[in-house]
């Protein structure tokens, strides 16, 4: 619920909505934490209409946020299993049906249709198949877990193993997610209909390397890794990231300036690490 909850609290925050959480655990901590905001929670599935019709029933707009890696399953994205009713466009027909003015998708481009083939990114294309509206890309919180640099064998410095070349990568931090969405909501007679790519800045490998040396106080390096390498590294999902950065290495639509036009507030992935370095150095 990472970016969801972002959008919730800069909505919250900006007291011009009352705003409606639907989420399948209501026990979280951080559900209780928009509760405090002034949230009102309710426990639902994506995967059950009638909870997706009681949680839009007179609501303005929705921002709508599916997560593949929870099952790692394109078909579980796009379907409901039992009923192969579309999870995503479950929520469209029913906003649709109840008359919402606006809802923005966290969506991904469908890789396999626009690769002819070529690439299946799992997590792209079953966010893709479900029309796409509003574009992610690499959050910077991922260098925090998943994507931290690992510490070399052979010498007392880190590396970055993401196989993109010398091609930048495109990125912006979970946090900075909410007030863009509250800026669309806000403008619906230039977003409507609208897909938007953003973006706050696009580094490097190297250049991202050379940020986190900083945060660490120890040299961190391109791994120099390729994609064919990167797809036999053995945890899961080796081969979907290798093709996510396939993908991003052919410069997907993404929208620097018009990120910063709708959050002018939105941090440099220097400003981020600067920000988290307690949590970088204990990751």
């Amino acid at each position: 619920m990472a970016s969801g909850g972002s959008v919730a609290r800069a909505m919250l925050e900006g007291k011009k909505y009352v705003v409606r959480a639907l989420t399948q655990d209501v026990t979280q901590p951080k559900v209780q934490v928009l509760r405090d905001l002034g949230a009102e929670v309710v426990k639902g599935d994506l995967n059950d209409k009638a909870s997706v019709e009681a949680a839009l029933k007179g609501a303005y707009g929705a921002f709508l946020v599916t997560n593949t890696w929870d099952h790692f399953s394109k078909e579980k994205e796009v379907c409901q299993a039992s009923t192969f009713v579309p999870q995503g466009k479950v929520v469209a027909d029913v906003a649709k049906s109840q008359g919402l003015k606006h809802v923005v998708y966290s969506g991904l481009e469908n890789v396999k249709r626009l690769t002819n083939g070529k690439l299946e990114v799992l997590h792209f294309d079953g966010k893709g198949e479900v029309e796409e509206y509003f574009w992610s890309i690499a959050y910077f919180e991922n260098f925090l877990g998943p994507l931290k640099p690992v510490k070399a064998s052979d010498g007392d410095y880190y590396t970055l193993a993401l196989p993109m070349g010398d091609v930048p990568m495109d990125g912006i931090s979970v946090a900075d997610i909410g007030a863009v969405v509250c800026s669309i909501f806000n403008s619906p007679e230039e977003f409507v209909g609208k897909a938007v790519g953003l973006s706050a800045e696009a580094l490097t490998i190297q250049q991202y390397a050379d940020v986190l040396s900083k945060g660490l106080g120890k040299e961190v390096r391109d791994a120099k890794i390729t994609p064919e390498a990167y797809e036999k590294l053995e945890f899961p999902g080796a081969k979907e990231m290798a093709n996510m950065c396939r993908f991003y290495q052919m410069k997907p639509d993404r929208d620097i300036q018009l990120t910063h036009r709708l959050n002018p507030k939105v941090k440099s992935f220097s400003q981020f690490i600067s920000e988290n370095q307690a949590a970088l150095k204990s990751s």
